[in-house]
């Protein structure tokens, strides 16, 4: 078991010290993997799919950063399910309208079945998010979106909802907790899809859930706990295990990676073949700036339109040498992939539009690299 940490220490600190074994003459440094299906009876855990202490130990570290309890499953979209299990049959999800894909198609293929009632809502929208809610069961906000990055005013759309009396799950996987908190402002179950930046080496699938350290939040986590007993979606420790040795370096990682998107994303606003630059740090609508502000000094990842020319924009993403062309993001390697190619991508996405996904490479290496690739596409 793990000492729970000085709740003091700031995000950094928290991301190396939280989760570790007590300190002691001869202790170990790490949690090590405990690889098990069975434990002798009597003791704090009774089998596998119910416990482990290397789980223990990320969850102790990843609450830690987010200021509540977490539980730690297979994959992302395990965690955005058990998340979605909270709804009552026939309840009504607010949900943004360009979001992560599984996310959508989860929620959608859920409402054709008649699971639940889903109403899709632009989140930068507020009113329009804020005219949805009465009689909603939960609204999912992810702030910045995945692809375009639009930016939702948090505060603002949590402090609606708790008036509605809505359940709110937000997605913090583009932010980490180094970036925003969501349930200082009254989240009450923050979700992260764990293979991302907080494991950071494109080794692991994991996803995560964090509820409040109070007595809603106790009770939401045990029904989660439940879930993710009762549905088998657990997590190997050997992933979580990796995972937590991911989470030591979030702070450096992200910290060197936004330095290197915000000035790929300054150099591309001047490039000749891009159109449009997405990225927290720069002005997109003037009537979001309250929201934008919120964002402002993180952000790992670029979102570039390259003149409505899709065919344009694969020739982009094939000529990179340095940067990967690849799904997925948050690792230390820097990649790109148009969304469009995707069926599942919401029609709201640019055609020609590719996400960067900045990593922690010298960015001059980086820029030469796309540099060459955008200047290289002419058909």
């Amino acid at each position: 078991m793990t000492d729970q940490p000085t709740p003091q220490y700031s995000p950094a600190t928290l991301a190396v010290s939280a989760g570790r074994p007590p300190a002691g003459p001869g202790s170990a440094m790490n949690e090590p993997v405990w690889l098990t299906s069975t434990y002798g009876a009597d003791g704090p855990y009774d089998y596998g799919r119910t416990g482990n202490p290397t789980w223990d130990a990320f969850e102790t570290a990843l609450g830690a950063l987010e200021g509540g309890a977490a539980l730690v499953y297979s994959a992302g979209m395990a965690a955005v399910a058990a998340a979605v299990s909270l709804v009552p049959d026939g309840g009504t999800v607010v949900a943004p309208t360009s979001a992560y894909t599984g996310t959508t198609a989860l929620l959608r293929e859920a409402a054709e079945r008649g699971r639940l009632v889903l109403r899709e809502v632009d989140l930068t929208d507020t009113d329009a998010v804020v005219a949805l809610l009465p009689g909603a069961a939960m609204l999912i906000v992810e702030t910045p979106t995945n692809p375009l990055l639009d930016v939702a005013d948090l505060p603002g759309l949590l402090a609606a909802a708790r008036q509605s009396g809505v359940l709110v799950v937000v997605d913090n996987t583009f932010a980490t907790p180094l970036g925003q908190r969501p349930l200082e402002h009254g989240a009450d179950v923050v979700v992260h899809s764990v293979t991302k930046y907080l494991s950071g080496h494109s080794d692991v699938i994991l996803g995560a859930t964090v509820t409040r350290d109070d007595e809603a939040g106790r009770a939401l986590h045990e029904r989660l706990r439940a879930h993710r007993r009762l549905s088998g979606s657990i997590a190997g420790p050997s992933e979580v295990w990796l995972a937590l040795r991911g989470l030591r370096t979030l702070a450096l990682r992200v910290e060197r990676a936004q330095a290197n998107a915000t000035e790929l994303a300054r150099r591309l606003q001047e490039h000749p073949v891009v159109s449009r630059v997405r990225h927290p740090s720069l002005p997109q609508d003037p009537g979001h700036d309250r929201a934008r502000k919120q964002m402002l000094g993180f952000g790992s990842i670029v979102a570039v339109e390259v003149g409505g020319d899709a065919d344009r924009a694969e020739r982009v993403a094939a000529g990179t040498r340095l940067w990967v062309h690849a799904t997925s993001l948050g690792g230390v390697e820097s990649t790109l992939e148009r969304r469009r190619r995707h069926p599942l991508e919401p029609d709201d996405v640019p055609v020609d539009l590719l996400r960067l996904s900045v990593g922690v490479e010298d960015v001059e290496d980086l820029w030469a690299d796309l540099d060459q690739a955008l200047r290289g596409s002419d058909a």
